[in-house]
């Protein structure tokens, strides 16, 4: 009895429902300071809200029912988990979808067929050291994955952790293959990505992650012992230029859009006709500034007199609404018109701001680097 004692205690985390506080909880902490020493002491309690079965509460009266058991006959142990993971963090109550539980199936499987072709073709992928834009992005974003995702598992955060160590690994993943084009993707970013992937989901989804990390890395032991991935800072710098881009890339495909259907609205009764253009008037011209100027360059200004870079904080909005009422910017013309134009700008920045600093305000614009 006094082994298994020492083995268990200091137990590491009670999870419990969130209605529980007042009562088992708090006098679990009240026995526990009574009747042992400190070091044997809680280290962690997690509260959790209830458990939701396709947006209703489970009730065995109405059939909205079912148990572990059931659920990990139908979807599988590892697709169970990736729902319940998704159902949600926090002490609200979680939604556990049978939707998200299907979609796992297919995302998961769709995910080792993708392996298993890039692995199969693995000669014609591009060797050597990162050396492209692409290449760069793309191990910026696992870099990011990495240094977040631990973030979310250290807080218990399952459902933020499947997004950033999943979901926005594989968008990353499906724009860099675009991006690359003819190119062909790095072999040895290829490798990381699947590496770090099945290391970030395993937690979730340890059966696929053993299954991948065994069978098609074909690597020894086991995932769940191979430890966190290590991973260089992310460069945030790098991700506000990919931003960038790709934001920039959209912009000038609805622009392209328009200029090719034209800008008036359709008629029911008779579309308007489709411009034919040739291969010369598609051709754009691309202007780049290195800097912000004018009415955007003055707002900066007055953000970067109001940011207090010991607190990280700006002053009220009525002290900058008044700073900018007093620019010359504010002098000029119709001062409601300019306010109309500027505030969307000046939210923009001070979000940026409290984000990631006061660089944000600089006049050069964050990708083109100091």
């Amino acid at each position: 009895m006094k082994r298994e004692f020492e083995y268990w205690y200091p137990f590491d985390l009670r999870v419990s429902g969130k209605d529980l506080i007042q009562n088992h909880l708090t006098f679990c902490i009240f026995n526990h300071t009574a009747i042992m020493a400190r070091h044997h002491w809680p280290r962690g309690f997690r509260c959790n809200g209830h458990i939701m079965l396709n947006s209703e509460k489970m009730s065995k009266s109405t059939g909205n029912f079912k148990t572990l058991r059931q659920a990990i006959d139908e979807f599988s142990a590892d697709a169970t988990r990736f729902s319940l993971a998704d159902a949600g963090d926090g002490v609200d109550d979680a939604n556990f979808v049978f939707e998200t539980a299907n979609a796992a199936i297919l995302r998961l499987t769709r995910e080792i067929a993708w392996i298993e072709e890039v692995l199969a073709a693995e000669a014609s992928l591009r060797t050597g050291a990162p050396s492209t834009f692409a290449d760069r992005v793309f191990e910026n974003e696992i870099n990011i994955a990495v240094e977040t995702t631990k973030k979310s598992y250290e807080k218990y955060m399952f459902r933020e952790a499947l997004k950033t160590g999943f979901y926005d690994l594989q968008a990353a993943r499906d724009e860099y293959r675009l991006s690359c084009g003819g190119g062909g993707m790095n072999h040895g970013l290829v490798w990381r990505f699947i590496d770090v992937q099945t290391r970030l989901i395993t937690p979730i989804c340890p059966h696929y992650a053993e299954h991948v990390w065994r069978e098609r890395l074909m690597k020894d032991g086991f995932a769940v012992n191979a430890g966190w991935p290590t991973a260089d800072s992310p460069d945030e710098t790098l991700k506000a230029a990919n931003k960038y881009l790709q934001n920039s890339i959209v912009l000038m495909r609805k622009l392209l859009q328009k200029q090719i259907t034209g800008s008036r609205k359709s008629n029911k009764k008779k579309a308007a006709p489709v411009a034919t253009l040739t291969g010369e008037e598609i051709t754009g011209l691309i202007y780049v500034d290195e800097e912000f100027d004018g009415w955007k360059a003055e707002c900066l200004n007055i953000l970067r007199s109001k940011f207090d870079r010991k607190t990280a904080t700006f002053a009220p909005d009525e002290e900058i609404l008044e700073a900018l009422q007093k620019s010359s910017v504010g002098q000029d013309g119709n001062f409601k018109k300019m306010q109309k134009l500027c505030m969307p700008f000046l939210r923009l920045k001070k979000d940026e701001a409290l984000a990631v600093g006061a660089q944000a305000l600089n006049l050069k614009l964050p990708i083109w680097g100091d």
